[in-house]
């Protein structure tokens, strides 16, 4: 019993390295990636006011889009990792390839869409002198939107196989390139002429491309990758394949969709309220934002780890995999959670001097020690779903969860019953924590079925 309990401890500590291992790239890259929008606002900020509004807005109705599309790529993740379990190595070149024409079957509708927006624009009463540059800038990322979609596909393809370092690399690269671009293009240096909003919406086109061709050379030339025969020979879209990709990947693109949408409208509805409530949720959003990642990262190495398991036929492995990953995820978000209950002036003095913003945004810190342990539970359980492929029933779960009880009984709270930026947060708690509960459900009951 003793050499039993040795030998369980060790094979414990030795599956939460390894989903560290491949977790760790994935934050640092998300991070990295945040850092970019980061980098975006504050050049933006130093030309002008109307600037920075266009990025501001060009961005909001431009993320949604490319959610939806890097959510359906997202299926490639679990879908080669359980081909490397199944040791399966043909199929994992032909998702390869697939994967890379189902990215081109998804830039062409957006990238019409996104250079024909100003009626959204105008449906969401934003200020007529915006529209033109937001505009702008959204005429010259779509340029940008091919690549982008190219190096999500290969990026989740190589996280299928456990590579998640060469998106970390590509995205650091990326935020070099980044800000030398918006330095050429929005300030008009180099002899190029100063395009302000749509010089950022070019360079963002420059990083996707730089960062696809990275991934691009990586994938071709990484000896490993040789047995798959990725490159071998020109394919024409297999629609099998392509089903396959579909029939997992977009009920993971809505899913990210509607979470995205639902945080997206609460910070809208606090635009209803007050200045100082929509700054005051800025700054608390944000900080939550950044500590998100760490879960998010590790949801892509228990998809891979469970996805490994299962191709394998190792339910119970599968299963002793996405509770390690799970556990991770939300001891560190308890440690997060602890950080803002304790400290939240040092948080929000972080961000802002303002006495009224603070005031606020300690009150919505306070809440969002709460919902960290809701949004780590819930993050990686349905990484684990997606290991498992399950991605249907967690969509629905996400809709009944974020849609039909969070907006709800946030807009209830904060607006009907007058509570405020409170009453809007108690709404995202309930969504998140209904969607935490479930996904944990469903996953131990698939898992405990054979």
């Amino acid at each position: 019993m003793l050499s039993f309990l040795k030998t369980e401890k060790y094979n414990l500590r030795r599956e939460a390295g390894l989903t560290l291992k491949i977790g760790l790239p994935v934050i640092i890259a998300q991070l990295l990636q945040m850092s970019m929008n980061f980098v975006d606002t504050v050049m933006a900020g130093n030309l002008s006011a109307q600037d920075l509004a266009a990025v501001a807005v060009g961005g909001a109705v431009f993320v949604p889009f490319m959610m939806l599309a890097a959510g359906i790529l997202m299926a490639v993740t679990p879908v080669v990792a359980q081909l490397v379990g199944a040791r399966n190595f043909k199929d994992i070149g032909i998702n390869a390839r697939q994967a890379l024409w189902l990215s081109l079957f998804l830039s062409i509708p957006i990238f019409f869409l996104i250079r024909n927006l100003e009626f959204v624009m105008h449906f969401l009463d934003v200020t007529p002198a915006i529209i033109p540059v937001a505009q702008g800038y959204l005429n010259a990322i779509s340029w940008g939107v091919f690549a982008v979609c190219g190096y999500m596909a290969l990026r989740f393809f190589n996280e299928g196989l456990s590579a998640t370092r060469p998106g970390m690399y590509f995205a650091l690269l990326g935020v070099f390139v980044n800000v030398i671009g918006n330095y050429v293009f929005m300030y008009g240096k180099l002899g190029f002429p100063e395009l302000g909003a749509r010089g950022c919406g070019y360079a963002s086109s420059v990083v996707g491309l730089v960062m696809f061709l990275g991934m691009l050379t990586f994938t071709m030339n990484y000896k490993p990758y040789e047995r798959f025969d990725i490159f071998s020979s020109f394919r024409m879209p297999d629609w099998p394949h392509l089903r396959e990709l579909l029939r997992v990947g977009v009920p993971i693109g809505l899913s990210s969709t509607m979470e995205v949408s639902m945080f997206a409208l609460v910070s809208l509805l606090m635009g209803s309220l007050s200045t100082i409530a929509v700054a005051g949720h800025q700054v608390a959003i944000n900080f939550a934002a950044m500590t998100f990642m760490v879960p998010f990262g590790l949801s892509t190495a228990i998809t891979t780890r469970v996805g490994n398991a299962i191709g394998k036929g190792t339910m119970y492995e599968a299963r002793r995999r996405g509770y390690i990953g799970i556990f991770l995820a939300t001891f560190f978000m308890c440690i997060t959670a602890t950080l803002m209950y304790l400290f939240p002036d040092l948080i929000a003095g972080m961000y802002t001097q303002d006495s009224a913003v603070q005031e606020v945004a300690i009150s919505l810190l306070y809440m969002a020690a709460i919902f960290q342990i809701s949004d780590g539970l819930q993050v990686s359980s349905y990484g684990a779903l997606r290991g498992l492929k399950d991605t249907k029933i967690p969509m629905v779960v996400n809709f009944i969860a974020y849609w039909m009880v969070g907006l709800p009984l946030g807009y209830y709270l904060g607006i009907g019953r007058n509570i405020g930026p409170q009453g809007l947060w108690m709404g995202l708690i309930a969504g998140l924590t209904i969607a935490a509960i479930l996904h944990n459900v469903r996953f131990y009951k698939l898992t405990t079925q054979r």
